[in-house]
């Protein structure tokens, strides 16, 4: 993957000859300039055009305009007058190793097929992602190296398994995950346990999954199951992201001391009380528009998955599927689809609402489940954020530093000087028209260049 980058970076003009990284000693400090190009910085102010941004060492060591910024002597300078820069993205609710083509099992969370959905991530411009639950013991392992810069991908942090109920959430049918990738206890003590486990393997967050998928499942987590998992969490000074879709699970998940809700509300509007409860908890909010929409876009509009843009990201056997008139006609018809076309405007309507209220808003589409394809989902819910009342600026400084203040990362998802240099390189500028933030001419992560135009691009 990466040397089929770097190919296709020299095939789009840009110069890679004594990049950080490609040479030994002294050279290795040598500063890269990225010239010429309008720059967003991810802050959500006005984009500087006829920028200069230098990179030392995998980080930013300046920015600003060229009246600013002078190039240092010696420096590598890559012209990219005409183009648009802007920080890699960072999603705050994907998932890793979950599903392979149209299958999930346990089988698929392994290094290989989850680094190939990390450069995937990377190549669609999402330098970081969370793997929100379902993790099996190889994530910290892989966590290690991606920080370390060691293995080729977005970088990782994740909610280790996670906590939920037998014969409940998350429903074994939808993802049958292996008995290392999740809780389910059934009184306090057994969360409290659950939760100093993950709590000694250095998780960054703990995940809850509340809800019953819209009735269809039995059972839910006990309310002193959760909320002894919660107090416990807080004691290890560890934030708690809870799973609901429904107004009175988000509020009793707040009452309880939630942290994040790691998905949108969906079947009513957002009320005073339940903003004040946020308000009071300095709670997140996570919409991922993209998981209802996921469930019928592609049988109500085929030209989605015909795009270029979307169909190199996608296995071969869900090219089929999606391309199948018959599989179309069906989820069109279907009662689930017309159930999350409602909840997306639901959604869509309280993300407004809250983001007016300014309560925290993070960014994520779940992707690595169901048809939420890595990379490809991120664009989807920028698409949606944007169609729901937010500006293209806005939708994008929540994607990169709106992203990182929730993850509390200070290292990335602006363009600053000292934060690490994960960069976007677009066609285009996407805060004029957020359709041009699928315009990807290149993407650097800690100041490399890694990937090319998506049409250079291929699944694996």
């Amino acid at each position: 993957m990466r040397a089929a980058s770097v190919v296709a970076l020299a095939i789009a003009g840009l110069c890679l000859s004594g990049l950080p990284g490609q040479a030994q000693g002294k050279e290795a400090t040598k500063a890269v300039v990225l010239k010429g190009a309008t720059l967003i910085d991810g802050s959500g102010g006005k984009p500087i055009t006829d920028s200069v941004l230098v990179i030392r060492d995998g980080r930013i060591a300046a920015v600003g305009s060229a009246s600013a910024v002078k190039v240092p002597s010696g420096a590598e300078v890559v012209d990219l007058k005409g183009k648009t820069i802007m920080p890699g993205m960072i999603s705050d609710h994907s998932h890793i190793g979950i599903v392979r083509g149209l299958k999930a099992s346990p089988d698929n969370y392994n290094r290989d097929y989850i680094l190939s959905q990390l450069r995937q991530w990377e190549a669609f411009g999402v330098t970081t992602i969370t793997s929100l639950g379902l993790n099996a013991p190889e994530f910290y392992d892989l966590r290690a190296e991606l920080h370390a810069g060691k293995a080729p991908g977005a970088d990782i942090f994740g909610a280790d398994r996670g906590i939920g109920v037998a014969m409940g959430a998350p429903p074994v049918a939808i993802v049958p995950v292996g008995p290392s990738q999740i809780y389910r206890p059934d009184t306090p003590n057994a969360a409290r346990e659950a939760v100093r486990e993950m709590a000694g393997r250095k998780t960054d967050l703990i995940k809850i999954w509340l809800d019953d998928f819209g009735k269809l499942l039995p059972v839910k987590v006990k309310p002193e199951v959760y909320t002894a998992a919660v107090d416990e969490a807080h004691k290890n000074k560890l934030r708690i992201a809870f799973h609901i879709n429904d107004l009175e699970d988000a509020q009793a998940a707040l009452k309880a001391g939630a942290d994040i809700l790691a998905h949108g509300i969906r079947d009513k509007e957002v009320d005073p009380p339940t903003i004040a409860l946020m308000k009071k908890n300095a709670a997140w909010y996570v919409p991922t528009l993209a998981l209802d929409d996921s469930n019928f876009i592609f049988a109500d509009k085929p030209q989605v998955s015909a795009d270029p843009f979307v169909n190199r990201a996608l296995d071969p056997a869900v090219k089929t599927q999606l391309e199948d008139p018959a599989w179309q006609q069906k989820v069109h018809d279907a009662p689930g689809s017309e159930r999350a076309r409602k909840a997306l405007a639901m959604n869509q309507k309280n993300l407004m609402t809250l983001y007016k209220a300014g309560i925290g808003i993070g960014f994520g589409s779940d992707s690595g489940v169901g048809l939420r394809f890595p990379g490809v989902a991120e664009h989807r819910e920028l698409d949606l954020m944007v169609e729901a009342g937010l500006t293209p600026m806005q939708a994008l400084t929540i994607a990169t530093s709106g992203a990182a203040k929730l993850l509390r990362l200070d290292d990335r998802g602006l363009l600053q000087a000292g934060k690490l240099a994960d960069i976007i390189v677009l066609d285009a500028d996407p805060s004029s028209d957020i359709a041009n933030i699928h315009k990807i001419s290149a993407v650097w992560h800690r100041g490399k260049p890694v990937a090319g135009p998506i049409a250079a691009f291929a699944q694996r």
